[in-house]
């Protein structure tokens, strides 16, 4: 049985499909996750496994909750993994807006401090991509406290005044955090126009609610929030991997917290 640590002291996990490429380069456990996904999910997913952003275990969340498994965006140092991530976050938003015209935005505002980088690294994606339709994008993002010298302000960055914002973050787990965000861009005069976040755990908010911290803040704002990826790829990914422990750790993990939205 895994041991049980924090999401603080959580320690790596030796990914089934590592281990077999280790012992057989020629093995027929596959090393991506399942082709049925984008292009960009799959290497998403297989940095986050190969960096062990994404791993398996037992980790206890604030919530309380014991979780199968744990993201750490914060892993998402090194270039090419900045890389991976800012390809997917753009992606999904070029999709999005294939999908829906009208969706467009100025500005993509990355909350202090995990939204900075990926607020910028992702903007210069999105003009390498499609330069006609998105070199215009700037990003933005908030101090933690006011500036009282220099060009001074809360806000470095773009103006947000009269833009269309889209907020770019790593996950939503209560909302709080993306409330204040919120609250940051409707007082700078800008106008929230949609989310975007890399995993989408997919679960209740509380043990007395039915709903997830992403569908509140989609139903309460009345945007759309999207994710690069959500707990059904990593279940799907599991079971392309073999790993029927985990997969099953994880069906258990959404049926006793899954949400209804």
């Amino acid at each position: 049985m895994a041991s049980v640590f924090s999401s603080s002291d959580a320690q790596p996990y030796q990914q089934p499909y590592q281990q077999a490429q280790e012992e057989d380069p020629d093995s027929l456990v596959p090393s991506t996750p399942p082709p049925v996904l984008p292009t960009y999910k799959s290497a998403f997913l297989q940095s986050c496994l190969s960096a062990s952003v994404l791993t398996f275990g037992a980790y206890k969340l604030k919530s309380g909750r014991l979780s199968p498994y744990f993201f750490n965006a914060g892993l998402f140092h090194k270039a090419s993994l900045v890389r991976s991530i800012s390809t997917a976050f753009a992606q999904t938003l070029i999709e999005h807006v294939a999908r829906n015209p009208t969706f467009q935005f100025d500005v993509l505002f990355g909350p202090a401090y995990k939204g900075i980088p990926l607020a910028t690294a992702t903007v210069d994606k999105l003009a390498e991509l499609d330069e006609a339709s998105f070199a215009r994008v700037s990003y933005s993002f908030n101090r933690k406290e006011m500036k009282d010298h220099g060009e001074g302000g809360l806000i470095v960055g773009a103006p947000l005044r009269d833009k269309n914002v889209v907020i770019i973050d790593d996950v939503i787990t209560a909302g709080t955090a993306m409330r204040e965000a919120i609250e940051i861009i409707k007082a700078q005069g800008g106008r929230l126009v949609g989310v975007i976040v890399a995993l989408d755990r997919k679960e209740r908010m509380s043990d007395t609610s039915t709903g997830s911290a992403i569908g509140e803040v989609r139903k309460e704002f009345d945007v759309p929030v999207l994710s690069i990826i959500d707990l059904d790829d990593l279940i799907g990914v599991l079971g392309k991997l073999g790993d029927e422990e985990d997969m099953e750790k994880l069906r258990e993990y959404k049926r006793k917290y899954g949400a209804s939205d």
